[in-house]
């Protein structure tokens, strides 16, 4: 298994970060796999899988670099730079394009576990990589950015409460498969067996991303590291929540939207977040569904969760159906 040596120090500055780029690669490795973990999955891959195709299709340059990068157990260190937080996609991307030719090729070799296809000993790899991830960020990522923001950032909260309940062992053992605080101030990565690294000292951040079901690590030895993981349960399909009209029409579309999304127990942060409403709408929201009996309220350590009541589970689906 892969592991890291992280002293108290690191894990005490450790952060949660988002990373538009992160999230572009992630959906181009569902777009590379083909397939869809639940139906938010499969609406976008039906919408944009085709044009992306079209495009690998008629650069075959490109398509052999990604096939490549992707390898089995290992992906070319040049395509995932480590997130560094509050960088927009632009300034994410320029750093890939920045990379060097020959570092490009070093990284692809090893993904591939064997030697350089012809084809790809050239300089212009880092800048087809930049072009191909800028096509997926502006054609199948950003027209969702901002539901995407909202639902990872409803992610971190969840996390940073799991972190509060339970500290960070918890929190680790539950952030991606592989992924588990062995003790002896080890994390463990990934189930790989790869050297472990000495990371004590430096920066180490988590970068939730919705389009993947296992994530990835990165690094830039020795000051940065990071762990990519997949955004948890419900929140991962990023399809619009559906409210049917004839429930809207009866709670008003907001109060409708907010008992439809309470499919599992939620915060009143994780609420804002998902909806985009303020706090004291979804707070109005809450109040008047409780009153009605359509949601109850509990506690989990110290976070409040609301979910569906039986009386609101039946109107729910009859209103769906």
């Amino acid at each position: 298994m892969g592991w890291w040596q992280i002293n108290a120090d690191t894990l005490a500055r450790t952060r949660f970060v988002l990373s538009p780029l992160a999230e572009t690669f992630a959906a181009v490795k569902l777009l590379h796999a083909g397939t869809a973990a639940h139906p938010g999955e499969r609406a976008w891959l039906d919408a944009h899988l085709p044009a992306y195709e079209r495009r690998l299709a008629g650069d075959p340059v490109t398509a052999l670099l990604i096939r490549s990068g992707l390898g089995r157990n290992w992906i070319a260190d040049f395509l995932t730079p480590t997130p560094r937080g509050e960088a927009d996609f632009e300034e994410e991307v320029a750093r890939v394009r920045d990379a060097s030719a020959v570092d490009a090729r070093a990284h692809l070799t090893v993904s591939l576990a064997g030697p350089l296809p012809a084809a790809l000993h050239r300089d212009d790899l880092p800048e087809r990589a930049a072009d191909l991830l800028t096509h997926v960020w502006t054609e199948a990522v950003r027209p969702y950015w901002d539901r995407r923001r909202r639902v990872l950032e409803a992610d971190v909260v969840a996390r940073t409460a799991q972190l509060s309940q339970g500290g960070w062992a918890a929190a680790l053992d539950a952030l991606r498969p592989g992924t588990r605080w062995l003790g002896d101030n080890r994390l463990q990565v990934n189930v790989h067996e790869y050297p472990p690294r000495e990371i004590s000292g430096a920066e180490l951040v988590f970068v939730p991303v919705t389009p993947q079901r296992h994530g990835w690590v990165a690094w830039e030895e020795p000051d940065r590291y990071a762990v990519v993981y997949p955004c948890s349960g419900v929140l991962a399909d990023t399809g619009p929540e559906v409210v049917p009209e004839s429930l809207g029409a009866l709670l008003g579309p907001a109060r409708a939207g907010v008992l439809v999304l309470l499919d599992s127990p939620m915060s009143t942060t994780q609420l804002v977040a998902l909806t985009g409403q303020g706090l004291g709408s979804v707070g109005r929201h809450l109040k008047v569904l409780l009153d009605a009996r359509l949601v109850r309220r509990g506690r989990a350590g110290r976070s409040v969760l609301y979910s569906r009541t039986p009386a609101g589970e039946v109107l729910v689906k009859a209103q769906r159906e």
